[in-house]
């Protein structure tokens, strides 16, 4: 998983602004009792700390590889 996969991730399931509330302050024991911002930072993976994060925010395992987006019609494109 990319750090912009993460962000993804955080925004769509917790909205912008209350995503980056989350990770700059709730502390994660599945990193080391570290908040997602310090685990990033350490070099934790996305991943892990996304998962983590969902463990402690009780994420359903349903949503925690995001919300399903429809891929658009190739039949309305102009160009």
């Amino acid at each position: 998983m990319r750090i912009s996969d993460f962000w993804r991730l955080m925004d769509d399931e917790f909205g912008a602004g209350y995503s980056r509330v989350l990770s700059s302050s709730l502390v994660l024991a599945g990193v080391g009792g570290r908040t997602a911002d310090d685990a990033l930072a350490a070099g934790y993976s996305p991943r892990d700390v996304w998962l983590a994060l969902c463990d402690v925010q009780d994420v359903p395992p349903e949503r925690r590889l995001g919300r399903d987006i429809k891929p658009a019609d190739k039949g309305s494109r102009t160009f």
